[in-house]
C-alpha cells in the first residue's frame, strides 16, 4: 500500500537524508538513530493542514508486533507535527522496519496502557525519561498496530 499525495521530504537535511537511505536499502542502512546505534523505523503520514506525504524516522519501540509512536520531540514544550498528522489520519499511517513498509492503524494509549508502553519506551531509549522531566506536557504515546 501506499499513501496518495504528493511527498514533501523534511526541512532538515539529516532526516531526509536517513529517510532516502533507510528506504533505498530496505532498512539495511540508516536504520540508527545518527551515531547512538539504537534502532529506528520510519513512520510515514498524511499531512493534516497540507495533505503531503511526511516521512519520519522514529526511535524503534516494539512490543508483540506492534510498535509505539513517542511524542516527545525532545522535550519541546509542543507536540511535534506528525503527532497531529497521527491523530488526523490514524488509518493512513505505514510503518517500515526493515525492507517493505506496512499499514497501520494508529491509536494514543493512556492510564496503565500508556505506563507499559512508556516503560518500554525508555528502556529502548532511555532520554524519553529527561524529555519528560523538560516540559509540563505528558508526552503522548501512540500505539500503531499492523491491519
Amino acid at each position: 500500500m501506499t499513501i496518495q499525495g504528493e511527498y514533501e521530504p523534511s526541512p532538515s537535511k539529516w532526516v531526509r537524508d536517513q529517510v532516502e537511505t533507510y528506504e533505498r536499502t530496505g532498512g539495511r542502512e540508516a536504520n540508527t538513530l545518527l551515531d547512538t546505534g539504537l534502532p529506528i523505523i520510519v513512520v510515514t503520514t498524511l499531512g493534516v493542514r497540507t495533505g503531503k506525504v511526511r516521512k519520519t524516522p522514529l526511535m524503534k519501540v516494539e512490543h508483540e508486533g506492534e510498535y509505539a509512536l513517542v511524542a516527545s520531540m525532545g522535550g519541546a514544550p509542543k507536540h511535534p507535527v506528525w503527532y497531529f498528522n497521527l491523530r488526523a489520519n490514524p488509518d493512513a499511517v505505514l510503518v517500515q522496519d526493515g525492507p517493505e513498509p506496512f499499514e497501520v492503524t494508529v491509536r494514543e494509549v493512556t492510564g496503565d496502557e500508556r505506563a507499559a508502553w512508556w516503560e518500554r519506551s525508555v528502556a529502548a531509549y532511555p532520554p524519553y525519561a529527561d524529555y519528560q522531566k523538560k516540559t509540563d506536557r505528558v508526552i503522548p504515546v501512540l500505539v500503531a498496530s499492523r491491519r
